[in-house]
């Protein structure tokens, strides 16, 4: 019952952000009701609800509209009704995913209960959102010429990096605790380093010059589905220690 009562904060993210997200204001409400949401699921559970595709899909779209909400503070950004609807549909399509999974109500396996595995998917999904955000950022500068838009899009996908680099410095530590070893050859770490990879590419070739402004720009739209396969296709179409 008490899930049940809870998944009205959901539904009331899920009308923020796909009605009323060309508001800042309403896109902060939807990030509060998703928090809110986490918040009490992670009290009632004993830890951070990041298990399932219920739990994770949810996270995703708190995660988006979270860094969406931190970035339209940007001059460049401050007037721009269209990114934070932009963003916050992209977060709602998350949120509605989400409720089509039934949570886990479970409490953590031993071998996920330590800091170091809470630490790294956090990071992770910090920085997929990060990559999420600059690949609307990419959309609207091929659609309008805005190079400040393109700007923003390097230090979202460097801040982005960054985290994802730590999450990965995480994950293997947990890795080592939980299995003895930093690294094991699975689908999703192989698919990680991929990812990792990819966006030190895209980058790269945002520091070669404005001639490349638009190749990096179609680079940073890809990544988005590259960090899309990686954190579902993976997960449900190839067997790994990572899977749901």
């Amino acid at each position: 019952m008490a899930m049940i009562s809870m998944k009205w904060l959901l539904y009331t993210a899920l009308a923020c952000f796909l009605l009323g997200s060309s508001w800042r204001a309403v896109l902060l409400a939807g990030l509060g009701a998703e928090l809110a949401y986490t918040v009490v699921r992670g009290v009632q559970l004993g830890h951070l609800p990041l298990l399932g595709p219920h739990d994770t899909l949810e996270f995703l779209s708190l995660s988006i509209a979270a860094m969406a909400g931190i970035m339209s503070v940007s001059p460049a950004l401050r007037s721009a009704r269209w990114f934070t609807m932009a963003a916050g549909i992209t977060a709602g399509i998350f949120t509605l995913a989400a409720l089509a999974f039934q949570p886990l109500n479970m409490p953590l396996p031993q071998i996920l209960d330590t800091l170091w595995f809470e630490l790294h998917v956090v990071l992770a999904f910090f920085g997929y959102a990060l990559f999420t955000v600059g690949g609307l950022l990419c959309a609207a500068f091929l659609m309008r010429g805005e190079r400040g838009w393109l700007d923003l899009q390097y230090k979202a996908v460097l801040v982005g990096w960054t985290l994802f680099s730590a999450s990965m410095v995480a994950g293997g530590i947990w890795g080592y605790y939980a299995w003895g070893t930093y690294w094991l050859w699975t689908a999703k770490e192989l698919w990680t380093s991929i990812l990792w990879l990819y966006y030190a590419l895209v980058l790269h070739v945002r520091l070669k010059g404005r001639q490349w402004d638009h190749a990096a720009a179609w680079l940073g739209i890809g990544g988005v589905f590259v960090m899309l396969f990686t954190y579902l296709g993976v997960s449900m179409l190839m067997k790994s220690s990572h899977s749901f």
